[in-house]
């Protein structure tokens, strides 16, 4: 089983790429949303995304605890898209859990997880300034070294920036509406 990591900016277009290439894998895919309401702006994106595509995948939602969920989802589903990564990495830092070792947990299960292709979707964020505060600096350093990990581990990554997927590292066909690079 090839599993892929998207990465791209905020609003890149990374998203709708996942999602046409988990909708080109399997015929029962699985969206395990990450995202914390915690505000109302935040439901208001939820209610949005999930709205978005209730009719053409089963929607999960976990903060936390992906690994075990990815292997529960695996028994019902032959695609699961993870979205988003960033936001994870969040919810674990505002429970004062360990990033690394939690990234660690996910890169072991992807290596032995054969039931489904995971699709994982990330906001790159380190393209940009050195933040200025210490605690968006943690951030940014927890992102790119998951984000390093992970790459070793999937198969497939791809950069997503315009709508315009980039293929890093792999060699899987890029989905119908892509344009390939």
């Amino acid at each position: 089983m090839r599993h892929a990591l998207v990465l791209g900016g905020a609003r890149s277009g990374k998203t709708a790429f996942a999602e046409r290439l988990a909708l080109r894998a399997g015929s029962r895919p699985v969206y395990l949303a990450t995202a914390a309401t915690l505000d109302p702006e935040m439901r208001d994106r939820v209610a949005s995304h999930r709205a978005g595509h209730a009719d053409r995948f089963t929607t999960i939602e976990e903060p936390l605890a992906l690994s075990p969920v990815i292997l529960a989802a695996g028994d019902v589903h032959d695609v699961i898209l993870v979205d988003c990564l960033t936001l994870w990495i969040t919810n674990l830092l505002i429970a004062n859990e360990d990033v690394a070792t939690a990234v660690g947990e996910l890169c072991a299960t992807l290596m032995e997880f054969q039931r489904a292709k995971v699709i994982l979707v990330s906001n790159e964020v380190g393209l940009g300034i050195v933040p200025e505060n210490a605690m968006a600096r943690t951030f940014r350093d927890l992102a790119g070294s998951a984000h390093q990990r992970l790459a070793e581990v999937c198969d497939d990554v791809y950069f997503v920036a315009a709508g315009l997927p980039l293929t890093l590292k792999g060699n899987s066909p890029q989905p119908q509406g892509a344009t390939a690079q």
